[in-house]
């Protein structure tokens, strides 16, 4: 083919290829048309001065007038003035774009939020505006944010009421109580999961037109070992209609729950973590300890995430009180075992590396667990080691002192207390660092000047030497406590001192319509009179041990303690009461002792006489009452560390001399005897091991509150021992003087 032949055969392609052109042209024009006027978001063309050129649909919509009343219009008349037209148009150049948000006031009274772009110069003179209303995303947002907002105050109301408390059973069945008034379902429960498989209601809120399930244990067969294994891995189920076979329920689940109405239910579990090394989250080893579960009886009922979510949180809560319920019921043991844990990390140090870091990482996590719960607590919870100096401190402590915990961390007590607050502990401090168990009550100014009055146990830490290597210190504050005491002590010192007059009065009329001065009475008239004289007697006697009680505690009595012979002191105590053991078929025991003891004469008679008396009632006809004494030397004398009370020597009577021995006094009897956790309750006020010994016996329920601080004011200490059925011991020191 020659070269004019070729040149002539592409002529006609080069002509049909700018026809192609064209058409695509056209083609492309009709495109963005069609795009312009169909687009979804709102598009305009804009001048220099923010006039429209053209807008399309969307934007006739946004802005709520036709086309031809907007074009001609300024962008600006519908904003707060926020788009800054001359500004983009004077840097087109070095900023080809704008973005932002836009509040728009529409001709039809119509406010919207819209995104916009701003696109200069797509034409000389000509800017591309895009608008996006935003109002009904901004009002979803808003509307979940005001949601998010009341989830989280029903949270923390009950999160609050929860932690309000420290006894377990309180803590669940506020939430209980509390979900059912939120969710509005017509029963809250709280199943605990035994061993066995096992299990049964613990808490319970319902409604009172449905059966109440509390303490009904429930089969292996309706909590099947597969289900325990789900719900131990997390599982929550929310089941809108118990009877749908979609949600996979045995019959015999079914069928169980229809007796009890019920037509759909909600179920999350509470897990208690057991991993004590966790390196992360997919090693964690839980624990079903139960589950927490709301039923609808009426109707079944489809449960949304709120109320999924709010379940959800409490169950954590519930395994956060748990964990509380242990750590105080068990801190010695965890002590304990805590401290076997490190000595096998120390027996293991020569392992790889890795095991070292993992014995780290885990102390770690102990620590910020134990951080964790403590700083829940309202109560100073802190460990000192045996140089007097802060090794841990919960957040309470900022509450007190203004004093975070790593400020207070690795300072002596003394800094922290101040120095007439430590002089008052000092002596409880030592006896904790010299192993033992310490708990007493104080009144403290805090650094402020603030004062408080509080109640304090040390708990030694002592390693397997038998070395106490520091103690744990709990502090509560009674202020509130003390306040009423005080109150109620002044109530009863004004009304016994007001009945003392008219019962003396009364008694000694009765004595005197006795003897028969003022005529004779019939024989019921006798008996009635008996009775009258004995009611009377009994309440002189509560008024006087009332007062002699006051007086004792507001520090009105003065002891006048001189050496005396023990010996002398239980004989006269024993011949006063032989009258009484006489008139009940009791035989008394004495076996005196030549001790010397510094005492006051009068108040340690009253105390013997009065642990006499009550062994004597407390006995059956024909019994043996016992009253002994010995010598104990003390190779390291201990005072009463739970009720310290220093006297203070009358100028009138000489110094006590030094003494390193006790004379031990014993009132045992043969009598019903005493439970073991009463031993300590009957030398409260008020106090008896039945109620009704009172009425049967006479007494008054303070002759044990005397003798305990009569023998405190004598530096003594007393107790009691006992088996049921066999008969009661009661005990108490007196110092005795060297060569007694």
């Amino acid at each position: 083919m020659s070269k004019g032949s070729s040149q002539r055969s592409s002529q006609p392609r080069k002509q049909k290829s700018s026809s192609a052109i064209a058409g695509q042209k056209r083609t492309n024009k009709l495109l963005l048309a069609a795009l312009f006027e169909n687009a979804c978001d709102a598009i305009a063309i804009i001048d220099d001065w923010g006039y429209f050129i053209d807008v399309n649909v969307a934007a006739m919509q946004v802005f709520g007038l036709p086309g031809e009343a907007l074009v001609g219009c300024n962008v600006q008349d519908f904003t707060d003035g926020a788009l800054d037209i001359e500004q983009i148009r004077g840097h087109a150049q070095t900023k080809p774009k704008s973005l932002g948000e836009l509040h728009l006031v529409c001709r039809d009274g119509v406010q919207r939020d819209v995104e916009y772009t701003l696109t200069p110069e797509v034409l000389p003179h000509r800017h591309l505006l895009i608008l996006r209303d935003i109002s009904g995303r901004r009002e979803v947002m808003e509307n979940e944010l005001r949601r998010q907002r009341q989830r989280v105050e029903l949270f923390s109301e009950v999160t609050l009421k929860i932690r309000q408390s420290l006894q377990l059973k309180e803590i669940l069945q506020t939430t209980v109580t509390e979900v059912q008034r939120i969710l509005q379902a017509d029963r809250v429960l709280i199943y605990q999961v035994f061993s066995d498989g096992t299990g049964k209601t613990i808490s319970e809120a319902v409604l009172p037109d449905y059966p109440v399930i509390l303490d009904m244990e429930f089969p292996v067969e309706v909590f099947p070992t597969d289900y325990q294994q789900l719900y131990a891995q997390g599982r929550v189920r929310a089941i809108a209609d118990v009877h749908d076979p979609a949600n996979g329920l045995t019959d015999c689940l079914v069928e169980f729950v229809e007796q009890f109405g019920i037509k759909a239910k909600l179920i999350v579990p509470i897990l208690q973590n057991l991993n004590s090394h966790p390196q992360n989250e997919s090693n964690s080893q839980n624990q079903l300890w139960g589950l927490l579960i709301a039923h609808q009886c009426n109707t079944p009922r489809h449960w949304v995430d709120f109320e999924l979510e709010l379940m959800q949180q409490l169950a954590d809560q519930i395994s956060i009180a748990l964990a509380q319920a242990q750590l105080l019921e068990h801190l010695e043991d965890r002590v304990e075992a805590r401290t076997v844990e490190l000595k096998e990390v120390n027996r293991n140090l020569q392992q790889e590396i890795t095991d070292r870091m993992q014995a780290e990482a885990a102390l770690r996590q102990s620590e910020e667990q134990l951080r964790l719960i403590t700083n829940a607590l309202p109560v100073l919870i802190a460990y000192i080691d045996d140089q007097q100096r802060y090794r841990f401190n919960n957040q309470a402590y900022q509450d007190w002192f203004g004093r975070s915990p790593a400020e207070i961390d690795g300072c002596h007590l003394r800094d922290v207390w101040g120095e007439n607050s430590y002089q008052k502990m000092q002596p409880h401090v030592e006896a904790a660092l010299a192993g033992h168990v310490v708990t007493y009550e104080n009144d403290i100014l805090l650094n402020n000047g603030s004062p408080r009055s509080v109640d304090v146990t040390y708990i030694p830490d002592v390693d397997d030497q038998k070395t106490v290597k520091g103690f744990f210190a709990l502090t509560s504050d009674i202020s509130d406590r003390k306040a009423i005491e005080r109150m109620k002590d002044e109530f009863i010192s004004v009304v016994s001192h007001e009945l003392r007059t008219p019962l003396t009065s009364l008694h000694s009329a009765l004595k005197m319509l006795a003897t028969g001065r003022l005529g004779t009475l019939t024989t019921d008239g006798q008996q009635l009179l008996g009775i009258a004289d004995e009611s009377t007697e009994r309440l002189v006697r509560l008024v006087n041990n009332v007062l002699d009680l006051q007086r004792i505690e507001s520090g009105e009595v003065i002891m006048d303690r001189q050496a005396h012979n023990a010996a002398d002191l239980m004989i006269q105590a024993t011949e006063a009461m032989q009258p009484m053991a006489h008139q009940h078929e009791i035989t008394l025991v004495t076996q005196p002792a030549d001790i010397l003891i510094w005492a006051d004469c009068d108040y340690i008679l009253q105390a013997l006489t009065n642990l006499l008396s009550n062994a004597i009632k407390f006995s059956s006809s024909g019994k043996t009452v016992w009253l002994t004494v010995e010598h104990q030397q003390c190779t390291n004398p201990e005072h009463n560390l739970t009720h310290p009370s220093p006297l203070t020597p009358h100028p009138s009577q000489p110094a006590p001399l030094p003494t390193s021995a006790v004379a031990l006094f014993r009132v045992r009897d043969e009598g019903q005897g005493i439970p073991a956790d009463q031993l300590e309750r009957i030398f409260e006020r008020f106090q008896q091991v039945d109620s009704s010994d009172s009425r049967k016996k006479g007494g008054t329920g303070l002759g044990l509150t005397i003798c305990r601080k009569i023998i405190e004011q004598h530096d003594g200490r007393i107790w009691a021992e006992s088996l049921p059925g066999q008969g009661s011991t009661f005990s108490f020191t007196l110092p005795a003087l060297n060569g007694g």
